[in-house]
């Protein structure tokens, strides 16, 4: 396993692009068991409307996202077909991690910036070759916290 230079890293959340939240939410819940775990997020930052779920016994989210309008960043992609958008992983402390990645030749695409969906906490956005999303969300207290949720497991 490499060295990292931060601590606490974790899987938070696979990020999910979809045309209607609510409706996907049901179909989460009803085939897999899915549990809703926050409201609809509005986040005029990312142009998204999110919301979290979760499985009973999982140590991670399924973030649901959806354009918040048809002139959005997300529209186009999902006019593309949606579906797999991203990984989210907790990180601590948040800049030595984005000082990892930019050195791993990741390419960022936002410097770290407040967060609606984790109050009183920052996330960053980086991009790889393959142009794979990766976004790190800083540790740190509820809501939608993995010091929280893996206790409570």
């Amino acid at each position: 396993m490499a060295d990292l230079p931060f601590s606490n890293i974790g899987l938070h959340h696979i990020g999910h692009l979809v045309a209607d939240i609510g409706e996907s939410a049901a179909q989460y819940e009803a085939a897999l068991g899915y549990r809703v775990e926050s409201a609809v997020i509005a986040d005029p930052e990312q142009t998204a409307l999110v919301q979290f779920l979760r499985l009973p016994s999982g140590a991670h989210w399924l973030e649901l996202i959806s354009p918040d309008g048809p002139s959005g960043k997300l529209a186009t992609a999902l006019q593309k077909g949606g579906g797999l958008h991203h990984a989210c992983y907790e990180v601590q402390p948040l800049e030595q991690a984005c000082d990892h990645f930019r050195a791993k030749g990741w390419l960022p695409l936002s410097a770290p910036e407040p967060a609606r969906a984790f109050p009183g906490r920052r996330i960053a956005w980086f991009m790889d070759r393959r142009r794979f999303l990766l976004e790190l969300v800083e540790a740190g207290e509820p809501p939608l916290s993995l010091k929280h949720l893996l206790r409570a497991l």
